[in-house]
């Protein structure tokens, strides 16, 4: 007869970094009374598990609900490096859920994030800036940021982070400057996204030439973009290797040659040229941007005369999307218009 055995091993699937998560609607309560304990095992393994279950918005909800944001607040002055980076993740992956947005507007954790820019940990600021990504996508979120005063700081880590990180600053920066870009132009973001334009990265090139498009909505951003020499560059990314980079600089160039400074700045460097070659881009971003810059500069006479001979070139466009057609229309009516 065989012999009853006690294996000496874990049962499967059980993973010993993580807390036992209680049955049904215990489970998120007692994870935030550990996320409370002054064992640090007990507090990694809590927010190990709570990694896993903010996947679902049924629980985000829950979670902010029962107090979990401000046990995960108090977590980001923890001491314990571990801590903080998977207090960061938890609260990244709770920013994914429009639910969890909200919460964090409610809660004030914009606040209780800003004290982590400059955390030590990469891996913690990396967490941190996705989680604000995230957040700025909602309109009220990129308010928020605005709101709490972290746009230069923002602005100003842009030149001192690693590139992964930039990216996501720069798509935060985006969506934040689109509500307001005061503070953004106070603290000399025209100059700092004029270098990023240079750089070797073709998505750093990409989203701070969308950046741009952000700036330079309000008169002042179109006034520093031309003091800036930023339009040059801006005529010379429209023959990048990218689609997005040649988008988003017809995109910045747009709202640039608004100003009579900008369409002669950008007229001097014969912009129409590489503008009319976007006419035919497969990107139907990078045609309705190229067809509304191109707009802009024959508002200037020699703009005009330059695009005289290519009506037939935007006749052609009339057949496609709305946007284009309509975009299209008026620059014909502009071409052709005599004093």
């Amino acid at each position: 007869m065989a012999d009853a055995k006690i294996s000496m091993y874990l049962p499967p699937n059980v993973n010993p970094t993580q807390a036992a998560i209680a049955y049904g609607c215990r489970a998120l309560p007692k994870l935030n009374e550990e996320l409370q304990s002054d064992d640090l095992l007990t507090r990694q393994q809590a927010l190990m598990a709570l990694c896993d279950l903010m996947h679902d918005p049924e629980h985000v909800y829950t979670a902010i609900s029962i107090g979990c944001l401000e046990s995960l607040k108090a977590l980001l002055k923890d001491t314990n490096d571990l801590v903080r980076i998977k207090t960061t993740e938890v609260l990244c992956i709770m920013a994914t859920h429009n639910v969890g947005r909200e919460g964090f507007l409610e809660h004030n954790v914009i606040q209780a994030l800003s004290f982590l820019l400059s955390d030590a940990q990469p891996a913690c600021r990396e967490n941190l800036y996705t989680a604000f990504k995230h957040l700025a996508q909602l309109p009220a979120g990129a308010l928020g940021i605005v709101n709490s005063g972290l746009i230069p700081s923002l602005v100003w880590k842009l030149q001192r982070e690693e590139e992964e990180i930039q990216v996501l600053l720069l798509d935060t920066l985006a969506a934040c400057l689109t509500e307001d870009a005061t503070e953004a132009l106070a603290s000399r973001a025209v100059p700092f996204l004029k270098e990023k334009l240079l750089s070797t990265n073709c998505d750093i090139r990409s989203k701070a030439a969308r950046t741009l498009i952000a700036v330079s909505v309000p008169p002042e951003g179109k006034v520093q973009v031309w003091q800036h020499d930023v339009i040059p560059i801006l005529v010379h990314l429209l023959k990048d290797r990218d689609e997005e980079v040649q988008a988003n600089a017809a995109g910045a160039l747009m709202n640039a040659t608004v100003t009579t400074e900008g369409k002669y700045a950008a007229l001097d460097v014969e912009a129409t040229r590489p503008l009319l070659q976007l006419l035919t881009s497969s990107l139907s971003k990078a045609r309705l941007n190229a067809i509304k810059a191109l707009t802009m500069l024959a508002e200037a006479p020699e703009g005009r005369k330059l695009l005289q001979p290519h009506v037939a070139t935007f006749r052609a466009l009339e057949e496609l999307q709305p946007a284009v057609q309509r975009a299209a229309q008026i620059a014909i009516r502009v071409i052709e218009w005599k004093p």
